[in-house]
């Protein structure tokens, strides 16, 4: 069985105006003291109102659900106890009246320098799947094969409708946000790992980003561990759902994995077709159509049902056709976690909303 992990970004907030408090330390001080998390799973972001985990490598969805519940619980009692609340969002709903500061990373100050006003609003957490692959030649392919599902994928998971006290009309705030650095959302379509690199090196050599680490495309070759990193997605609300996501994704690899073993065609599609898919999940949703895999509007019913079709083959071969099948049913009729933000909001206010954000990010 392919191994993967999971990393997923929160905000720190005030437990009363859910407004982003910088207490990163604090907080990390505190999850420290406890039995429940090391140093390398709780790790820093860029700014001091984000924390970041990280699960060790995992075999089963049984272990990433674990760990994930086991890292949210232990960050939200340290959250708790340093007097702020951890927010499972993918963008801040309310600014506060002053920047938060910058981790005092030199890589992050660096950044704010070169790009303070994004730094400033990089208010905006996801969640990252790694999932293994052999050899890089492989991942590549891998890269090439999902890249027409990453919409799909990011419509189902969007959780970030709310930006600065107001509804953005989108569902994927963060989307948006994280759009705005050179090199960012869908990737191209590459002509092996030589081009893949090749593409890489001219970027860091034109100055524009500084390093690697700076290529934020929605699915990418990890350069820390032998895995396909995707990114497209919005942190989630519940661990549960953000099992679902690392059991879907994992399919989708073995998936394209298979295909490519048998040399099966693959349609590639334009550059500014991903990208307009990408636009329009990131704005709806799954409320009304969305492109499907080779770029053809369908609704989101059909879209979700024609990704399950792909992956059920692999995710029977892992057993998780069932977990997953059962949490992408209750996703259909519960809605996206945006669409569970608004209603939070619509019916009880803010203080539901917050509720919603710290309450449900530990449950199951």
């Amino acid at each position: 069985m392919i191994t993967l992990g999971v990393e997923e970004e929160y905000l720190l907030v005030d437990p009363a105006t859910a407004a982003p408090a910088p207490m990163v330390e604090k907080v990390r001080r505190a999850a420290h003291l406890g039995p429940f998390a090391d140093g390398d799973e709780i790790q820093y972001e860029l700014l001091q109102a984000q924390i970041e985990v990280a699960t060790p490598v995992c075999w089963t969805l049984d272990e990433v659900g674990g760990h994930l519940l086991r890292l949210r619980h232990a960050l939200a009692s340290a959250a708790e106890a340093s007097g702020c609340r951890i927010a499972a969002t993918g963008a801040a709903p309310v600014l506060g009246g002053l920047p938060v500061p910058v981790t005092p990373i030199p890589r992050y100050m660096t950044m704010a320098g070169d790009a303070r006003r994004l730094v400033d609003e990089q208010l905006i957490c996801g969640m990252h799947v790694h999932v293994g692959v052999p050899d890089p030649e492989t991942g590549v392919a891998v890269l090439n094969r999902i890249r027409g599902w990453l919409p799909v994928l990011l419509a189902m998971s969007a959780n970030s409708p709310l930006w600065d006290g107001r509804d953005t009309g989108f569902a994927s705030w963060r989307t948006v946000v994280f759009g705005r650095w050179p090199v960012s959302g869908p990737a191209p379509h590459f002509d092996g790992f030589g081009d893949y690199e090749e593409r890489l090196e001219a970027l860091v050599a034109s100055a524009v980003i500084a390093d690697r680490g700076q290529i934020y495309w929605q699915a990418r070759l990890s350069d820390r561990y032998p895995t396909v990193e995707v990114r497209c997605l919005d942190v989630q609300l519940r661990a549960d759902d953000a099992v679902m996501f690392a059991g879907v994704i994992r399919a989708l690899v073995v998936t394209a994995i298979a295909e490519e073993k048998a040399g099966l065609r693959l349609p590639v599609l334009a550059p500014e077709l991903v990208q307009a898919a990408t636009w329009r999940a990131a704005r709806h949703g799954l409320n009304g159509t969305l492109p499907d895999s080779l770029g053809r509007p369908r609704g989101s019913e059909d879209a979700l049902e024609a990704l399950l079709r792909h992956i059920t083959p692999a995710l029977e071969d892992a057993g998780d056709l069932r977990v997953v099948s059962g949490l992408l049913h209750r996703l259909r009729q519960v809605g996206t976690p945006a669409d569970r933000q608004h209603r939070a909001l619509r019916e009880a206010g803010l203080p539901a909303l917050i509720d919603l954000l710290s309450g449900s990010g530990t449950s199951a």
